[in-house]
């Protein structure tokens, strides 16, 4: 922004339009010292969507809360550990960070924390627990997500101040103020490398199988049963219910050694796995067939034009150079997308 050139922005106008913690937060995020920043206003948009996500998220948590103080419980779950040593790590981490005065990195970390962790996956997992049957396990369960996120609060509040103390205010703690309370530190006794570990790689596989399941179209509703081939199947069994659940399995098979036939399944691979999942479970065979025939014949249609548009000598020279490399662009993608659509075509025969 520079006076002289007019394109300056009245912070006033844009807390008013986005909120005060909204702004605060962008400006920091990817900051670094030393260097100019480009103001986004789609950023602060993006960093309202965060404050909502901040809110929808504390709304859920006191609409099921029934606990009346904050502490942790003696007895932790799998997904519990998980969380309480993520969010032991991110506490070291971002304690150095704001020693360093790194406070684009730490605020970045926060925001990752928060946005993944806490609300994507651990929020989700504790789900069944909250709305079950076991009274114990629900009570665990609260304590658990009210201590991280008032843990989590700390840690954001120097960058939103208001949206924190707000939410703050209106949880079980000790003290009159956020702003007045003691720095998050890090707790060894909090720290479960090995739960941390295994729900890793369970949360790898249950994005994968997702990811395969959207690649085709496949519905939640559509389960289909899950073979998992890997030989750390003593960790994956640690969160056999989470992978029946959040993949959309009917039954889960964990074994060290592939089975010999795979030709009627499709799989999807992390690092430590291969899942797999029978083909005729997922989608109508004939309709699927059907479809990937007539996209790769128009894509094949497409892609043959934009061929000899590009063969044209005419527009190679006088179009502009931008225009060119789009249209490239545009015709490499076509092609991954015809391999794509060839190689399912082929596993669907």
């Amino acid at each position: 922004m520079s006076k002289s050139l007019g394109n300056g922005i009245d912070p006033l106008e844009m807390a008013n339009q986005y909120g005060a913690d909204a702004l605060r937060f962008n400006l920091v995020t990817g900051n670094s010292p030393g260097n100019d920043m480009r103001f986004l206003t789609e950023r602060c948009e993006a960093m309202r969507n965060f404050t909502n996500k901040i809110w929808n998220a504390s709304r859920f948590l006191m609409m099921n809360l029934t606990i009346d103080k904050n502490v942790l419980p003696d007895q932790l779950e799998l997904e519990d550990k998980w969380i309480l040593s993520k969010l032991n790590g991110v506490i070291g981490e971002i304690t150095d960070n704001m020693d360093r005065y790194e406070l684009g990195v730490a605020a970045q970390k926060v925001y990752d924390f928060i946005w993944d962790s806490y609300c994507d996956w651990y929020i989700e997992l504790t789900k069944t627990r909250l709305h079950g049957d076991d009274e114990e396990s629900k009570t665990r369960a609260q304590q658990v997500l009210c201590y991280v996120l008032t843990e989590t609060l700390k840690l954001l509040h120097p960058f939103m101040p208001f949206i924190t103390e707000e939410i703050w205010q209106a949880l079980p703690h000790e003290g009159d103020y956020l702003m007045l309370s003691q720095w998050p530190r890090y707790r060894a006794e909090l720290s479960f490398p090995e739960e941390e570990r295994a729900l890793e790689l369970v949360m790898d596989a249950i994005r994968a199988v997702r990811a395969k399941r959207a690649e085709m179209n496949v519905p939640p509703s559509k389960k289909a049963n899950l073979t998992i081939v890997t030989d750390k199947g003593d960790l994956f069994r640690l969160g056999e219910a989470f992978l029946k659940r959040l993949a959309y399995a009917d039954e889960v098979t964990i074994v060290a050694e592939s089975p010999a036939d795979t030709s009627g399944s499709v799989s999807a691979v992390t690092h430590e796995a291969r899942m797999l999942m029978p083909l005729s479970q997922l989608v109508d065979m004939e309709k699927e067939r059907a479809r990937a025939e007539k996209e790769l014949l128009k894509n094949r249609a497409e892609l043959d034009k934009l061929s000899a548009k590009l063969s044209n000598p005419g527009f190679v020279s006088k179009a502009p150079e931008n225009v060119v490399a789009a249209e490239r662009e545009r015709g490499e993608k076509l092609e991954a997308l015809i391999e794509k659509l060839a190689e399912q075509l082929k596993s669907l025969q």
